[in-house]
């Protein structure tokens, strides 16, 4: 399996919008693949890129995804929502965040916050 994660230079996991870097574990090879994130500032854009590189899953939290890109992503990809907060972190408990992986996410993993008038 392919599994998209989006972080900082300090491997801190970030919203899609503000990820320095996509990396893509690939459990075959047992490595991490990492990809300067081209879409940096739109979740779409960086959605976009995570679609082209063929991955199967990507690694969530609350507000990592917009509506836009989750429904971009609906049907291509599955969800692993974590509590993690660093690569490291995740891949050292890879095994057990696969467990939650999900068809669909609930609404509050990635709605937006509403502007108040």
């Amino acid at each position: 399996m392919r599994i998209a994660v989006t972080y900082d230079k300090s491997q801190e996991l970030k919203p899609l919008d503000e990820a320095e870097i996509i990396g893509v574990i690939d459990e075959e090879k047992k490595e991490v693949e990492q990809y300067e994130n081209p879409g940096v500032g739109s979740k779409e854009a960086t959605m976009s890129v995570i679609l082209d590189l063929n991955t199967d899953a990507i690694i969530v939290r609350p507000k990592f995804l917009c509506p836009g890109s989750y429904m971009m992503s609906y049907g291509k990809l599955r969800y692993i929502p974590t509590s993690y907060r660093t690569l490291k972190e995740v891949l050292e408990h890879l095994e057990e965040i696969k467990k939650n992986i999900k068809e669909e996410l609930d609404e509050e993993m990635y709605a937006e916050e509403m502007e108040e008038f």
